[in-house]
């Protein structure tokens, strides 16, 4: 019977819910459609069925008009007014009452919940409550039960907002919630402002985690008498009251009581406790100058070797930087306190450690220490995310990259500088940074992620001159990966480009393209420097893969005397003046005896990245062939 009458209470609480049938044998247990879907810890340690944080209703008639109803209701004051029901008592009266009165069977049954101390379950039922009657959610009495079950669940950040409406910041009972989950959540300052407010409700006999809350709040806002006093109704032998009271008694310099009490902790409390006392009489002996530098650091890394992921840890990691950083041990503390910057984040009084961790990043870099580059490369890349910001962060990043770029790293300095680019630099720096990643990814023979690095970082407000570098770095990109057309399409809007053009078909040995795009920027006819030189040997060995004679015997004429007395006068006789007797391994010979210099000015060295496409053909072969 008593299981028939839960299942017809599981209909009525959610209304609308086919029916369940019974099973044959065993207990009731959680299932898709039915209201119970997660479990919860109970007050006395067991796992209790409870209701799902965000249950799904089955289409059904809501239930407006509870919310006046349970506004006109006296305010939730003190233990006794959560209203203690038994469980079969609360689910047998959801069964069999009428639908008008179904709200308020469920309030009833929600308020029991959360005196019981079960979190899980009064949220499921309240959850219900406000879909069907959406009002709820603005009566102080439903938020101070919602913002009860959210510190019961452990979602302090939520529980505050709850129980943060105007009609309860001067309740008793709100102001006891919310010293308990600001307690809870660490927040001790903010905790002790409701002390004055939740004393009244805090005199009368309430959970012992109302108490601790309290105690706990008045030790880590440096009120360790506050914490004792409070502590005074709990017995002597409950652990945790005694790991306050140890920390309590350390703030205050006891440190031998101290350490009596953690002591009694590790014989009686649960493995967290244990490990908080463990903890907290490290901090003790620190305190007390008793234990080396050595044996503390061993200490606190098999705690964090063994405990992970709450305040624990973050008391840990503090005290683990701490000492790191008074022996001068830069690598240590920059691992100590990364790890609590990125798992805890650094508010309050550890706000000061990130200026800490930014200099100690800082002074392991600098050029004047001389670290090896694969060290410093790899301190720069484990801890980039504290690097500083603004133009000592740049400068930082673009040293570092210059090293890794000199001994030929270009891609370790591109990945560098591409965190630089996309999470630290500023508006203004992006322009000039996005083509210099990109040319070291071209350098790194990745065209390809150059290529996504600038249209990952496209942005039409960057000046002209900008936009023109990029695409000249696009342009060569695209070049190395054979995509030749669309290279020169993206030049033809870009001012001054002409001898890009010509490098780009020159390295495609597209000959009759680049005889017809350099005829018109030929050098002057009298004294020629390398540049001019190699423009002018380029254009000569074009003709000649052409078999254009009349065009080298012009040339001849025009440069002959120019090149009189240079180095690279043999090879531009045979070029131009016996261009007959030009054979292809001669054509090879005069292109591996061309000058260094190159027309494309600081985008050659990206250009000799590009693959040679093809071997140099016989002369008269057909235009653009390879």
């Amino acid at each position: 019977m008593r299981r028939l009458a839960l299942l017809s209470a599981s209909v009525a609480l959610f209304p609308g819910a086919a029916p369940i049938a019974a099973p044959a044998a065993g207990p009731i247990t959680a299932s898709a459609a039915g209201p119970v879907a997660g479990l919860s810890t109970g007050a006395n340690g067991t796992k209790v069925a409870a209701l799902s944080p965000q249950p799904v209703l089955p289409a059904g008639p809501r239930l407006p008009g509870f919310a006046a109803d349970l506004a006109q209701q006296p305010m939730i004051e003190g233990p006794a007014a959560w209203g203690a029901l038994s469980q079969h008592d609360a689910w047998a009266r959801i069964a069999r009452v009428p639908q008008s009165a179904l709200q308020q069977a469920r309030w009833d049954y929600a308020r029991s919940l959360v005196g019981s101390e079960r979190g899980g379950e009064a949220f499921g039922v309240l959850e219900v409550m406000v879909q069907d009657d959406p009002d709820l959610a603005m009566v102080d009495s439903y938020r101070l039960a919602r913002g009860a079950a959210l510190t019961l669940l452990g979602r302090y950040d939520e529980a505050v907002a709850a129980l943060a409406s105007s009609g309860l910041s001067a309740s008793p009972e709100a102001c006891a919630w919310r010293l308990r989950a600001l307690s809870q959540g660490h927040l001790a300052e903010q905790a002790l402002e409701q002390v004055d407010c939740a004393r009244p409700a805090l005199r009368v006999a309430r959970p012992k985690a109302f108490v601790l809350a309290a105690a706990q709040a008045a030790v880590e806002g440096g009120q360790p008498a506050k914490a004792v006093e409070w502590l005074h109704p709990l017995p002597d032998g409950d652990p945790a009251a005694n790991l306050l009271r140890g920390r309590a008694e350390l703030l205050q310099g006891h440190g031998d009581e101290a350490r009596l009490r953690f002591a009694r902790v590790e014989r009686s409390g649960t493995i967290a406790q244990r490990t908080d006392a463990q903890l907290s009489e490290i901090e003790a002996r620190v305190a007390a100058h008793t234990i080396g530098f050595d044996e503390a650091l061993r200490k606190l890394d098999a705690i964090r070797y063994s405990w992970r992921g709450d305040v624990i840890e973050q008391r840990a990691l503090r005290l683990g930087f701490r000492l790191r950083d008074a022996r001068g041990d830069i690598a240590g503390a920059l691992d100590n306190g990364a790890t609590l910057m990125r798992h805890f984040g650094l508010s309050g009084a550890d706000a000061a450690i990130l200026p800490i961790l930014r200099d100690k990043l800082t002074q392991a870099l600098d050029p004047a220490r001389k670290l090896p580059l694969d060290k410093a490369a790899g301190l720069y890349w484990d801890y980039r995310d504290i690097a500083p910001g603004g133009a000592e962060g740049d400068l930082l990043a673009s040293r570092l990259a210059e090293r890794l770029q000199s001994a030929g790293l270009y891609e370790r300095a591109a990945d560098l500088l591409d965190y630089q680019l996309f999470v630290r630099a500023g508006d203004l720096a992006r322009g000039p940074l996005s083509a210099r990643v990109a040319s070291l990814y071209i350098l790194a023979g990745r065209p390809d992620r150059a290529l996504d690095t600038l249209r990952k970082s496209e942005d039409e407000s960057l000046p002209d001159a900008m936009i023109a570098q990029r695409n000249r770095v696009e342009a060569v990109a695209l070049s190395q990966i054979g995509r030749t057309e669309e290279a020169l399409a993206v030049l033809e809007t870009v001012p001054g480009s002409a001898a890009l053009q010509g490098e780009i078909l020159w390295k495609h040995r597209e000959w009759q393209r680049y005889a017809d795009a350099t005829a018109a920027s030929l050098p002057a006819p009298r004294a020629l420097d390398p540049i001019g030189q190699a423009v002018v040997l380029r254009h000569a060995i074009s003709l000649a893969m052409l078999g254009r004679e009349d065009a080298l015997a012009a040339l001849h004429g025009r440069y002959g005397p120019a090149f009189a007395g240079l180095p690279t006068a043999p090879v531009f006789a045979m070029l131009t003046a016996s261009p007959m007797q030009a054979d292809p391994a001669a054509l090879g010979r005069a292109m591996a005896a061309l000058p260094s210099a190159s027309p494309a000015g600081d985008l050659a060295d990206l250009l000799e990245r590009a693959p040679d496409v093809a071997p140099v053909p016989t002369r008269g072969a057909k235009p653009g062939s390879g």
